[in-house]
C-alpha cells in the first residue's frame, strides 16, 4: 500500500479537499486504484451535530455515515463509495483508545497519547487503507490521505520570539507525531507528503511573495515531516525564479513544485497537476515506476472536455436557492454541486440566487422592507425554485411562501426533505384549509400535525440517531416523472438524514385532494417522493439526492429540475424512456443499471470551493 498525505499551511481555506481530490484524479487516470482518508482533528465524533455556520454541510453516506464535505469531494471527483471510517476525527480515537482500555486491552498500563492514541492512528489508517471502495475486489494501490487544519505555522509572542503554539496546532499534534511515526513505519518509497502553501502577491510591490511557505516548510520539519511536493496556491503562474527561491529555501526539487493558481473552474485543477508532472513527481517518490505495476500516462481527455466546454456555456438558468444558511454556500455544497452537474448536461450556465427564507416572511416587510423586496423580487425573478433540507423553525414560513408560490404559479420546484415537508404543510393549509396544519417539529401541539417524529428516533440524544444513509424507494405510481427521470425504475437507493416524516394517516387526504405520493418505504407508510401531477414540475423528495450526485451522472431529480426550467423536460422524460433500459434483479436485489438519460456531458461543473475560481462564476450571492 502506498500513502500520500496532503497537509495545509500558512492559512486555512487554501483548497487541500479539492487538491486530495485531484491527485486522486491523476493517480487513477494513470491507472492506479485510490482510496481517500480524511482527518479532522476535533473533538466531535463525527460532524452530525455540527452547525451548518461552523463546518459546512454534513455530508452523508450510504452507511450512514455523518462525516466532513471534503468526503462528498472525494467521492464526486473519484467516482467512489467511501464508509465513516474514512473520516477520522479525534472524537472517534480517543473513544477507541478508552473503549480498549475499559476492556483491559492495555493490560494495566498507563493509557497515554504517544504510543495509544498514536497507534490507534496509524492502526485505523492502514486497516481502512485496505477496503475497496470503487466496487472491485481487493485493496486499493494508493491511499490518499487529508490531515484538516494548518500546520507547520506559529504565533509569535511578544515576549517568546520563538514561538507558541496555536489551537489548531495543539488539536493536530496527536496526528502530526503519529503521521511522522507512520512514515516510518510504512518505509521508504511508501509515503510521499504534498504540503499545500500559499505565495501571496503584496498589492503595493506586486511581487509574488515566498517567505510565508518557507516558514511554513520550517515549522513542517520541525514537527517531524518533510514534505516531497510543495503545492502553491496562488493568483497567478508563479514566476521560475520563485519556483527555484522556493526549491533552495524548502530544500524540493523545482521538479517537484506544483503551482496551483486560480482557474476558472476546478475541473481544470487536474490537469494543471497533470501537465505540471506532478504525477511523476509522487510516483517517483513512492517508487511506483519501478514496481510490478507501472503506472500509464493519465487518461483526462473527458476531464480536459469539460473543462474546456463549460467556460463556453452561455444561455443561463437561474434557479432559487431558498434556505436559512443563505450566508455560507458550504452549508448547501452538494446541493451547490448537484445543479451545477444538471445544468452542465442540460447545457446550460448556471446562476444561483440566493435567497434568505426569513426575508420572505411577512414580518421582514415590517422588520426589513429593502431585504424583503429583495427576496421577492428574486424568487419571482428565477427560472425554478429549490428548497433544500434543515432544521429548526426560523425561516420556515418563508419556505412555506416560497413553495406557495412555486404552486400557484407553476414554477419549477424541487424541495429536498425539509424542503419537501413544507410543500406538504403549504398543500393542507392553502388547498385542503387545514389553518393547524404543521410539523410536530415547530408546533408539537399542532391540530393538524403533517409531519410527526418518527417513533424510531430518539428526543434525548441528538448523535447519529436519525434515518441515516442508503435506503430503498418504491416507486407506486406508473408514468409519474420521478419514475421517468429514474428511466421507469421500479425503485432507487439514494440517502436519507431526517428525523420527522410525512405523518402516514394523513396520507388518503392529501390524495383525495390531488397531492401524488408516487415513492414509498418498504413498508409502503413512509413517504419518500410527492408530486403535483397538474404542475409543470413540482417533486418533493424525502431523502438527498444530492449526495450520489456526479459530474458525468448527474441526480435525475435535479437533471428535471433544470431541464423543466430550462424548458427541456419534455424531451429529456422522452428521452429518459426511450434510451434507458429497466431495472433487473440480481440475486435478489433490485438494480438500476442506468439511471440518467443520454444527454450529452460535454462540460463541467463550476466549484464554490476555496478559491479555486475568480470573479464571475455564475454563482449570485
Amino acid at each position: 500500500m502506498k500513502y500520500v498525505l496532503v497537509t495545509g499551511g500558512v492559512v486555512s481555506g487554501l483548497g487541500k479537499g479539492v487538491t486530495a481530490s485531484s491527485i486522486g484524479v491523476v493517480l487513477k487516470a494513470c491507472g492506479l486504484r485510490v482510496t481517500t482518508i480524511k482527518i479532522d482533528p476535533y473533538l466531535n465524533t463525527d460532524a452530525g451535530t455540527m452547525s451548518p455556520f461552523e463546518h459546512g454541510e454534513v455530508f452523508v453516506l450510504d452507511d450512514g455515515g455523518e462525516v466532513d464535505l471534503d468526503l462528498g469531494n472525494y467521492e464526486r471527483f473519484l467516482d467512489i463509495k467511501l464508509t465513516r471510517d474514512n473520516n477520522i476525527t479525534t472524537g472517534k480515537i480517543y473513544q477507541a483508545v478508552i473503549n480498549k482500555e475499559r476492556r483491559g486491552d492495555y493490560l494495566g498500563k498507563t493509557v497515554q497519547v504517544v504510543p495509544h492514541i498514536t497507534d490507534e492512528i496509524q492502526d485505523w489508517i492502514e486497516r481502512v487503507a485496505m477496503n475497496p471502495v470503487d466496487g472491485k475486489e481487493g485493496p486499493p494501490d494508493v491511499c490518499v490521505i487529508e490531515l484538516g487544519g494548518t500546520i507547520g505555522d506559529k504565533i509569535f509572542s511578544p515576549h517568546n520570539d520563538s514561538g507558541i503554539l496555536d489551537a489548531g496546532d495543539i488539536e493536530s499534534m496527536p496526528f502530526i507525531e503519529a503521521l511522522g511515526q507512520f512514515s516510518y513505519r510504512v518505509g521508504p518509497g511508501n509515503f510521499c507528503l504534498v504540503h499545500v502553501s500559499l505565495v501571496p502577491v503584496l498589492n503595493v510591490v506586486g511581487e509574488q511573495k515566498t517567505k510565508p511557505t518557507q516558514h511554513s516548510v520550517r515549522g513542517l520539519r520541525g514537527l517531524g515531516l518533510a514534505p516531497d511536493v510543495l503545492a502553491c496556491r496562488s493568483t497567478e503562474p508563479l514566476e521560475e525564479h520563485v519556483k527555484v527561491k522556493l526549491s533552495q529555501f524548502c530544500h524540493v526539487p523545482i521538479s517537484n513544485i506544483v503551482n496551483l493558481h486560480d482557474v476558472t473552474n476546478i475541473w481544470h485543477i487536474p490537469l494543471l497537476l497533470r501537465d505540471q508532472k506532478a504525477h511523476e513527481a509522487i510516483l517517483k517518490v513512492l517508487e511506483l515506476q519501478y514496481a510490478g505495476k507501472v503506472p500509464r500516462e493519465p487518461k483526462l481527455a473527458e476531464w480536459t472536455e469539460r473543462a474546456t466546454k463549460f467556460d463556453k456555456l452561455k444561455t443561463p438558468v437561474n434557479i432559487a436557492m431558498v434556505g436559512k444558511y443563505t450566508g455560507l454556500s458550504d452549508s448547501y455544497l452538494s446541493v451547490l454541486k448537484a445543479l451545477l452537474h444538471a445544468s452542465v448536461a442540460m447545457e446550460r450556465k448556471l446562476i444561483v440566487d440566493w435567497v434568505p427564507s426569513c426575508d420572505l416572511e411577512d414580518s421582514s416587510a415590517r422588520e426589513n422592507p429593502e431585504a424583503h423586496k429583495k427576496a421577492w423580487k428574486l424568487l419571482k425573478g428565477a427560472d425554478g425554485i429549490l428548497v433544500p433540507g434543515g432544521f429548526g423553525d426560523r425561516g420556515v414560513q418563508g419556505k412555506i411562501l416560497a413553495a406557495k408560490y412555486a404552486r400557484e404559479n407553476n414554477v419549477p420546484y424541487l424541495g429536498i426533505c425539509l424542503g419537501m415537508q413544507i410543500a406538504v404543510i403549504e398543500f393542507a393549509r392553502s388547498v385542503m384549509k387545514l389553518c393547524g396544519a404543521n410539523s410536530t417539529e415547530f408546533d408539537p401541539a399542532a391540530t393538524s400535525p403533517c409531519v410527526i417524529f418518527m417513533p424510531e428516533g430518539s428526543k434525548t440524544h441528538m448523535g447519529a440517531t436519525m434515518r441515516l444513509g442508503s435506503r430503498r424507494t418504491y416507486f407506486h405510481v406508473n408514468g409519474c416523472k420521478s419514475a421517468r427521470l429514474y428511466g421507469n425504475a421500479t425503485s432507487v437507493d439514494e440517502r436519507h438524514r431526517h428525523r420527522y416524516e410525512l405523518n402516514p394517516d394523513m396520507v388518503p387526504d392529501f390524495e383525495r385532494a390531488g397531492l401524488q405520493f408516487v415513492g414509498k418505504d418498504e413498508s409502503g407508510r413512509r413517504m419518500e417522493i410527492i408530486e403535483l401531477p397538474s404542475h409543470k414540475f413540482f417533486i418533493g423528495a424525502q431523502f438527498h439526492p444530492e449526495f450520489k450526485s456526479r459530474p458525468g451522472k448527474p441526480s435525475p431529480l435535479f437533471l428535471g429540475l433544470i431541464a423543466a426550467a430550462s424548458g427541456q423536460l419534455e424531451p429529456l422524460l422522452q428521452r429518459s424512456c426511450n434510451n434507458l433500459p429497466k431495472t433487473h434483479v440480481n440475486n435478489g436485489k433490485v438494480q438500476i443499471r442506468k439511471l440518467y438519460p443520454t444527454v450529452p456531458v460535454k462540460s463541467p461543473l463550476t466549484s464554490l470551493v476555496n478559491g479555486y475560481y475568480p470573479n464571475g462564476t455564475g454563482i449570485h450571492t
